[in-house]
């Protein structure tokens, strides 16, 4: 007869810790640094919602195989504990077929060395069939809290493959979030140079009206001091 295998244990699932939002210095003084700023904090986000998914796919995985060895575990134990329970009522029959066979020798001769050595040799097999009975009782106990921990192992799995869908949902809404964060701080960046290029075209036009006064300035300096 054989028994089923150690059943491994599952793997326990780890708690997810989301991630802030990055944010946007604002009045970023050079240009240069404003554009660094986005792919530096993109990258982890991306990461780190990558990293979840795998991991959790993972666990699903070896989760999937474990139930696997524990559903074939589960049918021999079946068909193991219907064979048993015959045996026992086989073995309980055989029993009571020695007791009445011990009566009825002790009823017909009961003081020959024959009868005795029968009746000694038939107690021996009554003790053995008995232990046999014990045995296989733990066997189908031991046989049931496995079956319990099956249903619990279903559970767990139910469980993790909630938590993963529920992850990967999150990732998407991240993902979402972030890609719409980058349109964003483009257009901020635009913007931004498209404001510096017409304050560098203001600036250009001021100096050169300085420049212009500045001449004017001379001039009438000058035709003054002609007068």
């Amino acid at each position: 007869e054989s028994a089923p295998g150690d059943l491994q244990s599952p793997l326990t699932s780890e708690s997810i810790n989301g991630t802030d939002e990055d944010r946007v210095p604002p009045g970023t003084p050079q240009h240069t640094e404003a554009r660094a700023e986005p792919s530096q904090n993109a990258l982890p986000l991306s990461h780190s919602s990558s990293s979840i998914s795998k991991h959790w796919e993972a666990e699903l995985a070896a989760l999937k195989g474990n139930n696997a060895k524990l559903t074939a575990a589960l049918l021999e134990s079946t068909a193991n504990v219907k064979q048993w329970k015959q045996q026992l009522a086989a073995y309980q029959e055989e029993a009571e077929r020695l007791h009445k066979r011990v009566t009825e020798l002790e009823c017909v001769s009961g003081q020959t060395t024959v009868i005795k050595s029968q009746k000694t040799e038939l107690n021996r097999t009554i003790e053995e069939l008995e232990m046999a009975l014990k045995a296989k009782e733990e066997e189908l106990e031991s046989l049931k809290l496995e079956v319990e921990n099956a249903d619990e192992l279903r559970f767990q799995k139910d469980t993790l493959t909630h938590r993963l869908k529920d992850t990967e949902s999150k990732n998407q809404t991240l993902e979402v979030q972030l890609s719409d964060l980058q349109q964003r701080l483009k257009s901020t960046q635009l913007e931004r140079e498209a404001y510096q290029k017409n304050l560098r075209s203001l600036l250009e036009l001021l100096d050169s009206k300085i420049f212009e006064l500045t001449e004017l300035r001379d001039t009438l300096a000058k035709l003054i001091e002609g007068s």
